[in-house]
Parts: C-alpha cells; structure tokens; sequence
C-alpha cells in the first residue's frame, strides 16, 4: 500500500476529538511506567520474595489479556465513545483503590487494585488505537496510528520520572547506613510497621491523583461530541468476525508479530538496569538509562512516522526491524559501555512497531476491526511470557548476572537472544506485508 500524501492525517471536523483520544495514548503510558519501578518498591517494602514481588507484573498483563475480548464486545455493542469512557471509569476505579488498600496494608488489595486499574487500560487500547484509525482516510490511517502513538512514550517518560523522584527517593525502607548497610532490615517491628506505614501512603499518593485526572478526562470526553465510524450502527457477529480475521494471515502474523515485539520491548527495557549493574553501574544512575531509552524511544516514533509519509509501512518495519536486531548483537557482543549503549539504542528501532503492526493487521478489516484490535491488545500478552525465558537464562550459572558465560558472552548479555528472535519475527512481517500485499498496490 502505498503513501498518499494528498489526504490529511487528521481532518479539521475530529480535530479535537482526535486530540482528546490522542491525549488517552500519554495515561496509558504514564500507568504502565509508573508501576514498573513498583515492583521493586513492594518488595522492600512488604519485604517480599521475587516471586511473590512478580505478581504485580502478573495482575498488570493478566488484566490486559482477560479484558481485551471483552472490551471489544463492548464496542461493537455500543460504541467507541461508551468503551473509552467505561476504560476510563476503570481505570480511576483502580487508581483510587490504592487509598483502602494503602490504608490496610494489604499486598493483595494493592494486586486487585492494579488488575482493575489494567482493566481500563485494555478498555483504553482496545477502542482508542481502531478510533484513531477511523478518524479519516485509511489511506493515512497506520501514519495516524504512529502519530497518536508518540505520545505513549512521552506518557512513559513522566510514569518513570513520577516513580523515581517521588516513590523511591523518597522510600525510607530503600534507605542505607554509611556502610550500605540497609537500614531497613535492622529495625524492630514496631520501627518497621511505622516506616512501612509511610512508604505505603507514598507509593498510594501519584496514583490516587491519577485517578482524580483520569476521571477529569472521562468528565470532558462525555460531554464532548465525538465522532462515530461509518458503519458504527451495524452490529458484528463475533464468532463470524473471528473467522474472517484469523483467516487471513496479514492480520494472523501479525498478532504473532505484536505478541514478540512486545516481548522483545519488556526483555529490552526491564533487564537495562541489570545489564548496567554488570557494567559497575549503580542502581540510581542505571535508571537514567531506561529514561534514555523512552527518550530514544520517542525520537524513533517521530522519524518514524515522518518516514512513513515517503516509505512503505511495511517496508519501513522490515528496515526497524534488522536495525532493532543489529543493536542487540550490538547489546550481546560489544564490548563495556558500547553494549549498554546499544541496549538503549534498541528502543529507536522498536519505536515504531506497535502500531505499525497493529495499523497493518487492521487495513481494510472495517468493523471487525473491533475484535481484531482485541487480540493485538492481547498480544500484550508477550511481555509476560517471554522476559520469564530471559529470567531463566539468567539463571543457567546461579542467582548473579555473569555467573558463567555462553557462546564467549556472560549469561547476562546471552540473555538478549531472545529479543533478537523477536526482532527477527518483526522484521520477517515487515517483509511478508510489503512484498505479498503492499509491493504490488
């Protein structure tokens, strides 16, 4: 499919519509930033294994892949502007649970309130990502896509930023003696239940307010006439709908695709902080390599999309796509600080590929559209699954990091192999769309 440069991305009459959806794309990428830092921080705090400390991850995927098919029969039920305001009113339900269970200190309300909190979020991308790409001509809808997209990572930048400056700074739990000594672990009870006590309310305070903004976005978008899909009065059979996609293989490969490439993103962007500890880097300056991330992130979805205005969609994700795979050789195989750099590198090539894919898979589906962004957001399902392939590889010499090594390279750099298959997928989907369905259009 080619480019068309002669119609707008965003037409004048959904300009604001499209600015408030858009808007949608940075609080979702706010909550899924912020919380990823709190993994660690409820495991000091509540003093928790890593297994029990990696239910967090697990609450914040499973309510992603529970909730996608559901929030698509949503939609086709009623409409875009009832599932975006039902994803928001989920999310602020989630987000203000965090004050009872702050208040009862319980680990569990904590993990509830998290799935319900992602409950909105699959609401939220499973209706704003098929939203935008109606808002205007299909011909520029995955350019669209990629441009609402940009300010996901912008969203994530501010998660970080909010989660390192005013949750782990500010933990008490996280503080150490002189010596490195933490602090923490030699308290009596009583001295530990008042710090935790604290630590609880600060980790609560960022998302209740978050839940007071979200639910002033949810108040402007009900009173606000928003745009309707063309066909959006036509009702789809769900089982017929499913049949219909999965039969074709540019959107079947295609939620393959999205499922590594959001694997390949979560094993880039968790284990950077383990990959610089290897480095001698410690852990607070090691946070301002995941930020650079975002930030090189956020660069590779602009060129991207501006790119996208003269390349080939598919095209373009074939070429990120060996890009992204030449810098984790570069992460594996490079030597000291060039293989971090090439780690952070990564996320330039990754920028584009969520909704590349996702705006691929999609073209010409109409209103099975609804179910099939179902299950590219269930594909989100990738970033639990596989980094636990990247855990284990970690642990082939022991507990540590560069316990043995593999191929000539620490476990630690061995580890990113899966990621390079990731990539790999991508860059193959790029090629199978490009050469079998756009080439020729």
């Amino acid at each position: 499919m080619h480019t068309d440069q002669s119609s707008p991305i965003v037409a004048k009459h959904v300009l604001i519509p499209f600015v408030l959806i858009t808007s949608l794309f940075a609080l979702w990428g706010l909550a899924n930033d912020m919380t990823n830092p709190m993994v660690r921080a409820f495991q000091k705090v509540l003093e928790l294994s890593n297994t029990q400390a990696s239910l967090v991850q697990l609450a914040f995927y499973g309510g992603y892949f529970t909730m996608a098919i559901p929030a698509a029969l949503f939609v086709n039920r009623f409409s875009y502007k009832k599932g975006v305001l039902l994803g928001l009113a989920l999310y602020a339900i989630g987000a203000l649970l965090f004050y009872p269970a702050a208040a009862r200190e319980s680990y569990p309300f904590f993990l509830a309130a998290l799935y319900i909190l992602t409950f909105g979020l699959a609401f939220l991308e499973t209706t704003a990502n098929p939203y935008i790409l109606s808002m205007g001509d299909e011909a520029t809808a995955t350019r669209r896509l990629n441009f609402a997209q940009m300010f996901n990572p912008m969203g994530s930048i501010l998660g970080l930023l909010i989660a390192q400056n005013f949750v782990l700074d500010a933990l008490q739990s996280d503080d150490t003696s002189p010596g490195g000594v933490p602090i923490y672990d030699t308290l009596s009870e009583s001295a530990k239940a008042a710090v935790r006590t604290s630590d609880l309310e600060i980790i609560r305070n960022p998302y209740v307010l978050l839940g007071g903004v979200v639910l002033l976005f949810l108040i402007v978008i009900a009173v606000m006439k928003m745009p309707q899909n063309k066909s959006q009065e036509s009702k789809v059979n769900f089982s017929d709908a499913v049949k219909r996609l999965w039969k074709q293989p540019k959107f079947s490969f295609g939620v393959i695709a999205q499922a590594f490439y959001v694997g390949a993103q979560i094993m880039c962007w968790t284990y950077v902080y383990q990959y610089a500890e290897t480095l001698g880097i410690d852990a607070k300056s090691a946070v301002w390599y995941g930020l650079a991330g975002y930030i090189v992130f956020l660069t590779g979805r602009t060129v991207g999309t501006a790119l996208m205005a003269k390349i080939d969609s598919g095209k373009l994700l074939m070429f990120f796509g060996l890009g992204g795979m030449a810098t984790v050789l570069g992460a594996i195989f490079l030597p000291g600080m060039l293989g971090i750099y090439s780690l952070v590198a990564t996320s330039f090539f990754m920028s584009i590929m969520f909704p590349t894919i996702y705006g691929i898979a999609l073209e010409g589906q109409g209103e099975d559209a609804k179910f099939g962004a179902a299950f590219l957001v269930m594909a989100i399902v990738g970033g639990a699954l596989l980094p636990y392939i990247q855990g284990y590889m970690l642990d082939f010499g022991g507990t540590g990091y560069e316990d043995t090594t593999i191929a000539g390279v620490t476990e630690m750099r061995f580890s990113f192999i899966p990621s390079l298959i990731c990539l790999g997928v991508v860059a193959l989907y790029g090629n199978f769309v490009y050469s079998k369905f756009h080439k020729q259009a």
